[in-house]
């Protein structure tokens, strides 16, 4: 293993440990509730909006060190952003988790830490578990906007 991937997977292990953002926001705007049916992994998030602005996530999760990091993650990278941003990001992060590790250089600092997840997409059956965070946001925040406009 060269030292790059032993640094991501230190990333990843820290994170799973060390998790950014975890604990229910008891004031949100939207909720996401996500199963990974492959391995069980699972989530509840919670989005606090401010506007355009992403300005609060909570979860609780369970699962893979992948998922929890993967979340941990997504919270510090996302917290505070534009949900422009966010898109844009989850997209970025989508893309690499389906490039099956073969991933644009340039692309990958625009992922700061996420990009630790880099060696995951050369495991078909370990990226649902690293996307699962980031779906449950972008549910969340749909969420959100529907809840305004009821």
């Amino acid at each position: 293993m060269d030292a790059m991937e032993q640094l991501y997977q230190q990333i990843i292990l820290d994170h799973s440990k060390a998790r950014h953002g975890a604990g229910l926001l008891p004031d949100y705007d939207g909720e996401s509730f996500q199963v990974n049916t492959t391995c069980g992994d699972q989530v509840l998030l919670r989005v606090g909006l401010d506007g355009d602005r992403i300005a609060a996530i909570g979860y609780e999760g369970e699962g893979c060190s992948i998922s929890q990091a993967s979340l941990s993650i997504m919270h510090d990278m996302t917290s505070g952003q534009s949900r422009e941003t966010f898109d844009h990001l989850s997209d970025v992060f989508t893309e690499m988790m389906h490039s099956r590790g073969v991933f644009d250089e340039t692309k990958l600092d625009e992922l700061d830490d996420a990009s630790a997840f880099v060696g995951v997409a050369k495991f078909p059956a370990r990226i649902k578990c690293a996307l699962l965070g980031w779906m449950a946001l972008k549910e969340a925040i749909a969420d959100a906007d529907q809840g305004k406009e009821e």
